[in-house]
């Protein structure tokens, strides 16, 4: 039998607690969160983001947050 593999998004505003949220759910549910964010995707935009910190983060893997490209 195979297994069902399930999309969670989360979405909402900027500073309504959406990473909090994410990183414990991430724990949870034993996964890594991917960003869909347009801005955090850039290293070299930082202003107006609200990107994670890495404390934020909470030893969780996050997915397209600052890249270099």
């Amino acid at each position: 039998m195979k297994h069902k593999k399930h999309l969670i998004v989360i979405a909402g505003p900027t500073a309504v607690g959406k990473t909090d949220l994410c990183v414990r759910m991430a724990k949870a549910l034993g996964c890594d969160v991917i960003s869909a964010d347009s801005r955090q995707f850039y290293k070299e935009l930082s202003i107006g983001t609200a990107k994670p910190s890495p404390a934020e983060m909470g030893g969780v893997v996050h997915h397209f947050v600052d890249l270099s490209l």
